[in-house]
């Protein structure tokens, strides 16, 4: 397949990432109008020429629900019109959390979703879905499904731009993910122990705090989203006496205000990649999505 036969759409709000992911592939972007009637249902038009091309649709999906229709709609009118397949590029992939019935009566959302987003485009590829009880996503996607990692990113981005660091885990199920970003930093890491001394008395412990008082602690997470755990976490380094941290994270969802109150808690600086368009975005990825272009290059 040649690059001119490779073509981009950008859904409403994704347009930064698609002209930085154009000017790095060489690729050539489409034009559609995307719009609601005055009733709220939604009007899809491609200008562009799309027949025999690649269709590569890039589309974050947080606060997805009403992404959905439109990323739909523009699928399917794109194959209408003769396109030879259309792929979908969802940097953030939402309703991954929903992966079991944890209360009588519940639906498993992760797999409603998974079938409808199979249902019309031809492959996915994503950044660091929130993969918990599923090993990979195949598992609930039926079309081939990529998932391409961040970490080598934003070790890049702290070996760049902070002196001294440590990295901090807020618990031992941060390890495996704080670790590897720590080892490709070449920085240390630390993990913060939580001691239960009951049911509602629980302190939680720096370990070798000594040895890192003056070090640039810097937190990292994959989803910022209440923001609660990393505002807990810089509160105890706050108490423990070591410099304000740099929060990091890989999607920055952000709900209510918790951007505001993540900085308000004692966070030096916030960064986020740009999977989901956001102002705290200082770390660009759009390098993690060479496997959809692959052909043309």
């Amino acid at each position: 397949m040649k690059e001119h036969e490779t073509i981009l759409f950008a859904l409403p709000g994704n347009e930064p990432t698609v002209d930085t992911i154009a000017k790095r592939y060489n690729v050539s972007k489409g034009e559609a109008t995307i719009r609601n009637f005055p009733d709220g249902e939604t009007y899809i038009r491609i200008h562009s020429d799309v027949k025999g091309k690649k269709v590569v649709m890039v589309c974050s999906l947080d606060r997805p629900d009403t992404k959905l229709l439109p990323l739909y709609f523009l699928s399917k009118t794109a194959m209408e019109l003769g396109a030879k397949c259309t792929c979908l590029i969802a940097p953030y992939l939402a309703y991954m959390r929903q992966d079991k019935q944890f209360h009588s009566g519940e639906g498993i959302t992760s797999k409603y979703f998974a079938s409808f987003i199979s249902n019309f485009a031809e492959t996915i590829t994503t950044v660091d879905p929130h993969l918990h009880r599923y090993n990979t996503l195949s598992e609930i996607y039926s079309v081939p499904a990529t998932v391409v990692q961040a970490a080598n990113h934003i070790s890049e981005w702290i070996k760049n731009n902070i002196q001294n660091p440590v990295l901090i885990g807020p618990d031992s199920e941060s390890e495996q993910w704080v670790s590897e970003v720590a080892n490709n930093a070449h920085a240390p890491f630390i993990i913060l122990e939580k001691v239960r001394h009951g049911d509602r008395n629980v302190k939680v412990s720096i370990p070798q705090i000594d040895r890192y008082k003056n070090h640039k602690p810097v937190l990292v997470d994959d989803i910022i989203s209440t923001a609660r755990t990393m505002i807990e976490t810089v509160g105890h380094l706050k108490n423990a006496g070591m410099n304000p941290p740099i929060c990091i994270g890989i999607h920055a969802v952000f709900a209510g205000n918790a951007y505001q109150d993540l900085l308000n808690a004692g966070a030096e600086m916030v960064v986020t990649t740009n999977t989901i368009s956001h102002e705290s975005n200082g770390i660009d990825i759009s390098g993690l999505f060479k496997s959809v272009f692959n052909e043309e290059k």
